[in-house]
């Protein structure tokens, strides 16, 4: 379970992201992709509610490091989706069943990707997955 700190941001970027619609939503995620994002991936890693998505591109291969606002519990993550289900690095876990993540440091395998859609309760879809931490030599 999500402490309350973390709710509340949750819940301030869900009201948020609903006051601004999906239009300029994708207006400021292009623009997130392209400025913000190369320098968030700098500390969200290490940021209590935040995290680094590590996917392979589903068509060209590459792979991203997509900074995100994620919530860690137990042995989940969760990311509201405040661009939609229709983002890119949520498209490519989705096509590849899975995808690294770096939380606080350390580097987990997210495994059972799905989409929470929004309930009555939340007003924004939520991508949740299952953290194991990451078997690797080169990590």
């Amino acid at each position: 379970m999500p402490s309350s700190i973390a709710n509340s941001i949750a819940l301030l970027a869900e009201r948020i992201a609903t006051i601004l619609g999906p239009r300029v939503m994708r207006v400021i995620a292009r623009f997130n992709k392209y400025v913000t994002n190369p320098l968030q991936r700098l500390w969200a890693p290490y940021l209590p509610y935040m995290a680094v998505i590590e996917h392979i591109g589903r068509t060209s291969g590459k792979p991203y490091r997509t900074p995100v606002m994620a919530f860690v519990h137990a042995r989940s993550v969760s990311v509201v989706l405040n661009y939609g289900e229709r983002s890119d690095w949520v498209r490519n876990i989705k096509a590849a069943g899975g995808a690294g993540v770096v939380h606080r440091g350390r580097r987990y395998q997210l495994t059972n990707p799905r989409i929470i859609p929004a309930g009555d309760t939340d007003q924004k879809a939520r991508f949740v997955a299952t953290l194991a931490p990451r078997e690797c030599a080169d990590c």
